[in-house]
Order: C-alpha cells, then sequence, then structure tokens
C-alpha cells in the first residue's frame, strides 16, 4: 500500500475530474458504499475457486464473530447496495463509484494492494446498445485524456452459461491430453477454472492454445446476435476493436460481452479498463433477473500512462495562480485583500504568505509557487491603499493600482 503526496495529488485530481465530468455529461449518477462488505457477498459473486477469493481478500472476524472483507472489486457491493435499497426492480440505472479497492496479491508496476477504481455500472437494459454505450464513454475517456492513440480495445463474447459450459468440456478435453506441457498455475486450473487458462502468461501455455477450441465456435444464437449488435454499434459511432477469443474476465458472473482496454506503454501489455455484461448477477445474489453490464478504471494505472506517455497538462503542479506578498505589519490588510479577491476572482488559485519574512525572501516563494503574479503589499503600499502586481513569467511592467483597480485589472486579465 502507498501513500499519494500533495506532489502527485494535482494529477489524480485532474484524471478523476475529466472522467467524472464525463460521466455526468452522459447522465451516469454516482453512488458510494462500504469498504468493508460481508464476506459471502464475493464468495458468491465472484466465485469460491477464483484467485481473489481463494488467495488475494483481506478477510477478518469482527467482534461479533462474523467474516468480512475488505472489498476487493466494486460490482458486488454496487448489486448488492442497489437490490437492498429497491434500486433495481423494474427500474434502469446508470451509475458509477470512486475508490479503494483491497487485494494481497504480488506487487507490480501499477498494482498495489491498496488500488483505486473508478468503476461504472449499468441495470435494467438488455440490448446491446448499452455494451455499445459504455464502450463509447470508456473510449470518450481516454481521448479526453489524450491516450486514446496508446490504446487498443479487445473484445470478446463469453455467451451464455450453457455455450460457456459447453466451451469449457471441449477445453479440459483438449487440454487434458497436453497436461503435462502446461504451466503450474493452468494444472491446477483446469480442474477448478479452466477458462482462466486463456489468460495466462506462461508463452508454452500460450502456444498450446493456438490449436484449441475458441469460445466464439460455441457462442449460443442469443449471444452471436447481441455480438454482431455490438460491433456494427461499435463501427457506427467509429469505435475501432480488435476481436480477442481469449480474452476471459477474471471473476465468475461475467457472460456474453467482455472487453479490455489494453497499453503496451507500461512494459508488458497492461489493461487500463475492463469490464463485461454480467447479467445473472443480481439474481445469484438474491435478486430478481437484471440485465446488467459495467467497467472498472484503474486509476494507478492510468495516472501512469499518462505520465508515460508525457499527456499531462502544463501548471497541475502549480500551487497558486496569485501570491500575495505581506511585508511589514500589514497582515490584516493582506488577508482583506485576499479575501475579496478570492470572492470576485474564485476560479484563481491565491496564496497569501503567512509567517512574515522579509522582502526577499518572500518573492522567492512566489517564484517557487509557480504563479504567474506576485500582488506585493507593504506598508507604505496599505498607507496609500494600492497593492503592486509584478509579472514573474513575463515581461511586463508592474504597476501599483489601488485595491479596485487592481482586482478589475486582474479580472480582465482572466
Amino acid at each position: 500500500m502507498n501513500d499519494l503526496l500533495p506532489a502527485d495529488a494535482p494529477l489524480w485530481q485532474y484524471v478523476e475530474g475529466v472522467v467524472t465530468d464525463i460521466l455526468a455529461r452522459y447522465g451516469y449518477q454516482e453512488i458510494r458504499f462500504p469498504i468493508v462488505e460481508s464476506t459471502e457477498l464475493f464468495k458468491r459473486s465472484i466465485g469460491e475457486v477464483t484467485d481473489i477469493v481463494e488467495k488475494e481478500m483481506y478477510t477478518f472476524d469482527d467482534r461479533n464473530g462474523d467474516s468480512l472483507t475488505l472489498r476487493p472489486e466494486g460490482t458486488a457491493c454496487c448489486v448488492r447496495a442497489c437490490e437492498e435499497n429497491g434500486l433495481l426492480y423494474n427500474q434502469t440505472q446508470r451509475l458509477w463509484y470512486m475508490g479503494p479497492m483491497f487485494r494481497h496479491e504480488r506487487p507490480q508496476k501499477g498494482r498495489y494492494r491498496q488500488f483505486h477504481q473508478i468503476g461504472v455500472e449499468t441495470f435494467g437494459i438488455q440490448g446491446p446498445d448499452i455494451d455499445a454505450e459504455v464502450l463509447v464513454l470508456s473510449a470518450r475517456i481516454l481521448r479526453e485524456l489524450g491516450v486514446a492513440e496508446h490504446v487498443q480495445l479487445q473484445i470478446n463474447s463469453l455467451g451464455s452459461a450453457e455455450a460457456r459450459a459447453a466451451y469449457k468440456d471441449a477445453l479440459v478435453a483438449y487440454l487434458s491430453n497436453v497436461q503435462d506441457q502446461l504451466d503450474e498455475d493452468s494444472k491446477r486450473r483446469l480442474s477448478t477454472n479452466p477458462m482462466r487458462i486463456l489468460d495466462s502468461k506462461d508463452a508454452n501455455t500460450q502456444a498450446l492454445l493456438n490449436a484449441a477450441p475458441v469460445l466464439l465456435d460455441y457462442l449460443d444464437e442469443e449471444s452471436r446476435v447481441h455480438f454482431e449488435g455490438l460491433k456494427s454499434l461499435l463501427y457506427a459511432v467509429g469505435v475501432s476493436y480488435q476481436i480477442n477469443p481469449r480474452l476471459v474476465r477474471g471473476l465468475d458472473y461475467y457472460g456474453k460481452t467482455a472487453f479490455e482496454w489494453v497499453t503496451d506503454k507500461l512494459g508488458a501489455q497492461s489493461t487500463v479498463c475492463a469490464g463485461g455484461r454480467y447479467d445473472s448477477l443480481v439474481e445469484q445474489l438474491g435478486g430478481k433477473s437484471t440485465p446488467a453490464v459495467g467497467f472498472g478504471i484503474g486509476l494507478e494505472r492510468l495516472v501512469l500512462l499518462l505520465q508515460a506517455v508525457e499527456a499531462i497538462p502544463e501548471g497541475l503542479d502549480q500551487q497558486a495562480d496569485i501570491y500575495l506578498v505581506a511585508v511589514g505589519d500589514v497582515q490584516s490588510v493582506a488577508m482583506q485583500l485576499a479575501e475579496r479577491i478570492r470572492d470576485e476572482l474564485p476560479f484563481v488559485r491565491l496564496l497569501i504568505n503567512c509567517g512574515g519574512g522579509n522582502f526577499k525572501n518572500q518573492l522567492k516563494k512566489a517564484d517557487k509557487s509557480g504563479a504567474d503574479i506576485a500582488l506585493i503589499l507593504g506598508e507604505d503600499e496599505v498607507k496609500a491603499g494600492k497593492v503592486t502586481i509584478k509579472f514573474l513569467r513575463e515581461e511586463i511592467e508592474q504597476q501599483t493600482l489601488d485595491f479596485d483597480k487592481a482586482i478589475a485589472y486582474l479580472l480582465a486579465l482572466e
């Protein structure tokens, strides 16, 4: 787990701001739920034989002897919150959430044991149009963050439960003949979660899969029509994609559409955003059958990607736009002036010098803050009811104006 320091926070705030602004523009609403849930929720939703439940969850007993778990993902929590609060039956919902998730897995670049996600979940809409919408939405997020040319959308259809069962049988039959050549993880998964073998990072296993049965050949008619509809809609709005027949999601509740946005800019191929359709999950958790589709964005990975491709806007590291230098016994007037400026220029970041110091040292602080303008207020200025405006980054002549004219001048600059 790691700290987010003040120097890093502006980039995170920028990314979160872009994403949440886009979600609002698409009509999605925020939902918040606890970071601690009943352990049973994740066993029922994610699947007991997944790596998350078997090895990675932070689980503990509370004082009442109840087994609780720090949430390893948000979808099951969102379903539980919606079902308990009557938001699903005969309704449609477009929701998003943001916050920390927890998994005790091997740390690697962009992956921590406490990590952060923005999740998007939609409920009550059956057709491929909502699948297309969440993909178009995710594409816009990546485009407006300036990383679209560095990511690729991969899609697949996992079909119905019956289609997956038939495919699993064929896959297990094939892999059983080459079992001795599989990596150790894949050998274990052969009897527990064989479809996850398709996602193996082992080169030899991947080579063996070249001759394996393909999931798309086992699709039921409804899933095939759904997938064709999705592809048609993505083509219509200009979202390019690659079909990856080995793409499976690591959680048991997915069916039909599955997708990932991947990049090669973070070393080995990394997933930045991933999701899919999970029509059976609400019923699995005790609700009425409800179609659903969504995705999660890993914020650590997304921030790393912006840094790797140098897509960070200028000025994010600035503490201030204006720095108010206050020299001598002028602090009360300086604070009054600062509050007036904040009232009339609410979009401006103003930092006032506190703790005293001579003029030279305060001007150094002004420069270090990244501010474009220093306002200089000394005892002579206070007596005259004026303030000096000094430009720190441009060759513009400084001016000494009374307070009203100074504020009007600053307003005109914007």
